[in-house]
Parts: structure tokens; sequence; C-alpha cells
């Protein structure tokens, strides 16, 4: 079985020969000192050295004629900082108020050369489409909570302006993709350390109905779906299954009711798990004894069905390189 294979039979909760294994995305800063500590000279032959299944390959480049990014607001510092809707409340001037990115400025031809040349690996691409986020900059988030309440037609607009863009943005990728790619990777942050970012139920009248449009779009080109969200998120885990959400990443370990037991005990069997070794404290001051036992326990917890890899990809470089070794060989053996 080889990796590609490894994965499509987790996700799908199918027999797998092993459990999986995603190194992550480590931040730009952690690659020299993984290099040194590996003797590697460039991410893909480390990645093979630690026998990594996964492959994240986020779709398309954005080329606007004048330099600008996607939902971009120069000023913005944070998502607190106020955007271009903070003060509107007439959705009917949306289009008035912002640039809305065109789709017509994508550019799919490196990253299908990527998907190609991916070798016998699990190829999770498509649009990441933070919608939340871009809602929440574009309103800033004392606002957009706000809206909530006040003017919901007015959240609808704008959430409207940015997931179209990215439903057309995935149609046009995936009819170039095809079959390079098995899964549709993408993500939102909904939780805090403790919570949602939103109630439940403002969380099901703005964000589900889109949410389900993603996730029925990948579907029916027969990709895998893998939703990213930080944070404690435990409150609408059942919503995401029932929208068909097939595997939920990077599980945040310390975050409020977001630990391998209770995800287990609750959610066990009916969807998979990528990540949940702790990235806040473990990874960083533990020894690789204790990583290679938290392994082991979150395997017996979460597997067959599971992609161990740390509880956030993005890796810092306090974590030490023998802890990224002792996850990886456990994960693995």
């Amino acid at each position: 079985m080889d990796s590609r294979e490894r994965i499509r039979a987790i996700i799908a909760g199918e027999k797998a020969d092993r459990c999986g294994f995603w190194l992550g995305n480590p931040h730009p800063d952690t690659w020299p000192i993984l290099h040194r500590h590996f003797g590697t000279t460039d991410e893909e032959q480390l990645r093979r050295m630690l026998r990594d299944d996964f492959r994240w390959i986020p779709a398309g480049v954005y080329r606007h004629p004048a330099g600008r990014g996607l939902f971009e607001i120069p000023a913005k510092t944070a998502h607190g900082t106020p955007g271009p809707f903070a003060h509107c409340e007439d959705p009917e001037r949306v289009d008035e108020l912002y640039a809305w990115p065109n789709p017509d400025y994508l550019d799919f031809a490196p990253v299908l050369e990527q998907l190609r040349q991916a070798g016998p690996f699990y190829r999770a691409s498509g649009f990441w489409a933070p919608f939340y986020h871009h809602v929440m900059d574009l309103f800033g988030m004392e606002q957009y909570m706000a809206n909530m309440y006040l003017n919901p037609a007015m959240v609808d607009a704008v959430t409207d302006r940015v997931c179209s863009f990215y439903l057309e943005a995935n149609e046009r990728f995936f009819d170039a993709a095809g079959h390079l790619m098995d899964g549709y990777f993408f993500g939102n942050d909904f939780g805090t350390q403790r919570d949602l970012i939103c109630g439940p139920a403002q969380f099901d009248q703005f964000v589900m109905p889109w949410f389900r449009r993603f996730v029925d779009q990948a579907h029916a080109r027969g990709y895998q779906v893998i939703l990213h969200s930080c944070g404690s998120i435990y409150k609408v885990i059942e919503r995401l299954i029932d929208a068909g959400v097939e595997c939920l990443h990077p599980l945040q370990a310390l975050a409020a009711h977001m630990d391998a037991a209770t995800l287990a005990r609750d959610f066990g069997g009916r969807i998979a798990f990528m990540g949940g070794i702790d990235t806040q404290h473990l990874l960083v001051h533990g020894t690789a004894a204790e990583v290679r036992a938290d392994v082991y326990r979150v395997k017996r917890l979460l597997g067959p069905r599971l992609i161990v890899s740390p509880s956030h990809e993005a890796i810092l470089p306090n974590v030490p390189p023998l802890n990224i070794q002792a996850m990886a060989e456990a994960a693995t053996d």
C-alpha cells in the first residue's frame, strides 16, 4: 500500500496497513533547522525520510495586473482592525466600497505541475477559502459579530461576494486538476482556546450554508473533504460530519474538549482525524520519549482513522528536531 492508497483508505474508513503521517507545513524559519539536523537539502527529501504520506499543494496563484492580493486590505494589521464595511449599513453598497477579486486573474499552471510531480503520495489541494476570516477582516471582528445580530443582511451580502469568488475559483481549478488531486483541503479557524468564536446559532445561519456548498462541490468531483479549523470547535463537529466532512484537522490538543479521548468517545469511527500531537507544550518542551508515548496514546484512541500530525501544521523553530523525529517514527511504526 503506497501513501496515496493509505490516506485515501484512512479517510474513507477502509482498512489501511498503518496510521498515516503528515509532517505539516513547517514555518519557513524552521526548514533550515530541520535540514541541518536530518542532513537533507530540500523539503521533499526530508518528507520522504520521515515517511510523510501527505502532500498539501494549495490551488492557484492570483496574478492581478496591479499586483493586488486576494481580499487584500492594505491598512489592516489584525482581525480587529475596522475594514471597508465597518460602518456600512446598506447591503446594496458592497460593490461600491470594495474591489472584489476576479477569478480571471488566477493562474493554475504551477500548481498543476506540482500535482503531476507529486509521486505516490496523497494530494490535497483546492482553494483554502478562509471565507470566515475574510468576512471578519472586511468588517473588523467586533463589527462582524455585532452585525450578525444587528444587520444580518449586510453579513449575508459580504459573505456571498467572498464565497462566490471561491466557489467559482474551485470550479475552474477542479476542472483543470481532475484526477490529479485526491482531497479538497480547506480551512477556517472557527474556534478559540475555549470555545467557538461565534455562537452555534450564528454558525448555522452565516457559516454552514456556504460551508455545505463547498463540501458538496468537492464531493461532486469525487474528492474527499478535509477541514482545517484551529481552536475548540467541539460544539459544531456533529454539524460538520452531517455536512459531509470526512477528515478533521488539526485537533488543537489543549483546546477545550478537543483532546483525543473526548474526540474518540464522541466521534470515533464517524470521521477521520489528522493532527492531535500538541504543539503548544508537548512538542516544544517534552522529551523525545514523552512525544513517542503521546503519539502511541493518540493512535490507540483515534486509530485506525488517524493521520498523525502536529496540532498546528506550521511547526515553529522552537520545536526540537529530535521531537519531530520521535513523532514521525512513532506514527509510522
